[in-house]
């Protein structure tokens, strides 16, 4: 079976976007502080990316607007908006949970749950998350997107992993 892995920033206060979806405060405390680039390497394990619209709009409007950032797997984009799918770049409005779960059982290596809150939300109250990478960034936003939610049971994990680097703390949990 497929491993599952949410790999996300958030804030020091749990906050994945500012109050107007804005993550231009995704950095360490000095501006030319030295930094780990861990996404290298995680995203060599990856295959398959999950991701919400407004995740995807903002990759392709604000982060990377001339080119696709992950030309080396499939994207699936979950939306209710009628789009034409690409090899690389598939639109679905199937449930995050459904897609997990029929994308677990196919061949291949791990899927990368990138965004957004909503999905992670379905996906951890389903259990269907098994590893969970969380890079806190030095920043209280006081506001914005909420990484996790209220929960309708408690989730036991089991810390793995801890790095810091540029005042940039990487949480690497998996459930128990």
């Amino acid at each position: 079976m497929r491993k599952v892995t949410l790999f996300i920033a958030m804030s020091l206060d749990g906050y994945i976007a500012d109050k107007d979806g804005g993550v231009d405060w995704l950095n360490g405390q000095e501006e030319n502080g030295e930094n780990t680039d861990t996404y290298s390497e995680f995203i060599k394990t990856i295959d398959t990316i999950i991701m919400g619209w407004n995740t995807y709009h903002q990759v392709i409007t604000e982060l990377s607007p001339e080119e696709w950032v992950y030309p080396e797997q499939v994207s699936f984009v979950i939306t209710h908006r009628e789009i034409l799918s690409t090899e690389r770049i598939r639109f679905t409005s199937e449930s995050p949970c459904d897609l997990v779960k029929r994308l677990r059982e196919e061949e291949g290596n791990g899927i990368w749950i990138c965004g957004g809150a909503s999905i992670v939300r379905q996906l951890m109250e389903t259990d269907l998350i098994d590893t969970l990478h969380i890079s806190v960034i030095p920043t209280l936003l006081g506001d914005g997107v909420r990484l996790f939610g209220p929960l309708e049971k408690e989730q036991k994990l089991r810390l793995v992993k801890t790095q810091s680097y540029n005042g940039i703390t990487d949480l690497v949990y998996e459930k128990r």
